[in-house]
């Protein structure tokens, strides 16, 4: 069985339409692949060579074109190193190794070293955002700065996956409605956006969730964590965003919250805010 897709040909299509968005990066990038122990791993790669470098984490049921449009305001100030996370439906390796190890930690350090990187700032999306935290748990020192969007790791998860069952043997009405739970209402897409937005829906109609539970941070490693900004909604039907920010206001009071109310598991338009918080640590180093 096909642990990312449903089907070979599933993921034939996913790759396809993928590699079709990335022909649209909008600004000069080189896209390559790197060995790691847990099988190659597919990175895009955009802004002036020695400038700060900045991974991007993207969450589950996604890849690297999730950043698409915030590369263009970040690629102008940092080395951006778009990753595509093994296990999920991307280019990189299809390999899903437990969460609840050292296994990603180890697959990170293999990209970082390929990548010729010492410290590096993250962005880190959902469950990229609890591989961001991950890693900078696990290697002290290499993380200068951590931006997350409705990440994982830090909050409860809820079982949403299993409240919307129901919904997804609904057909196309239900993927739609289950979609517009966890992203909002659908917005008038722009033309430039279109095919990246049938991507994600094609993902969606193809690969195969983790159903997994995704490990939290203990108090004390939220507590030695580098500055760190978490945006987070109090609609999240994934995440206890309440939860989230109760606890890094008890145990990491230093890191800066913004918690929209109104906000989904998806927020957008979040480029600027993250990009002057990244802009911080350049002028005033952890």
């Amino acid at each position: 069985m096909n642990a990312i897709y449903k089907s070979d040909a599933a993921g034939h299509a996913v790759r396809e339409k993928y590699r079709e968005v990335l022909g649209a990066w909008p600004v000069p990038a080189r896209q390559f692949t790197v060995p790691t122990r847990a099988g190659d791993t597919f990175v895009v790669a955009c802004g002036p060579e020695g400038a700060p470098p900045l991974l991007l984490f993207h969450g589950s049921q996604a890849n690297s074109s999730v950043y698409m449009f915030d590369i263009l305001s970040w690629s102008r100030r940092f080395r951006v190193y778009a990753i595509d996370m093994i296990g999920e439906p991307g280019l990189s390796a299809p390999s899903r190794p437990p969460l609840d190890g050292e296994a990603h930690a180890l697959w990170l350090d293999d990209v970082i070293a390929a990548l010729g990187l010492d410290q590096v700032m993250i962005v880190g999306m959902s469950l990229g955002g609890w591989l961001a935290l991950d890693h900078a748990a696990r290697r002290p020192g290499r993380v200068t700065r951590l931006a997350l969007l409705c990440p994982a790791g830090i909050g409860r998860q809820k079982n949403f996956l299993l409240k919307v069952l129901p919904l997804l043997l609904l057909g196309p009405w239900g993927v739609r409605k289950t979609r517009e739970m966890v992203m909002g209402p659908v917005r008038e897409v722009a033309p430039e956006a279109r095919p990246l937005v049938d991507l994600v829906q094609l993902i969606g109609r193809s690969a195969r969730p983790r159903m997994v539970q995704i490990p939290r941070l203990s108090d004390d490693e939220l507590g030695k964590l580098p500055p760190t900004l978490v945006i987070a909604g109090g609609r999240d039907v994934l995440i206890d965003s309440g939860d989230t920010c109760r606890r890094l206001a008890r145990f990491a009071p230093s890191a800066c919250v913004k918690f929209d109310p109104d906000a989904r598991h998806y927020i957008p338009d979040q480029a600027a805010t993250i990009l002057a918080f990244l802009e911080e640590g350049i002028a005033r180093p952890a």
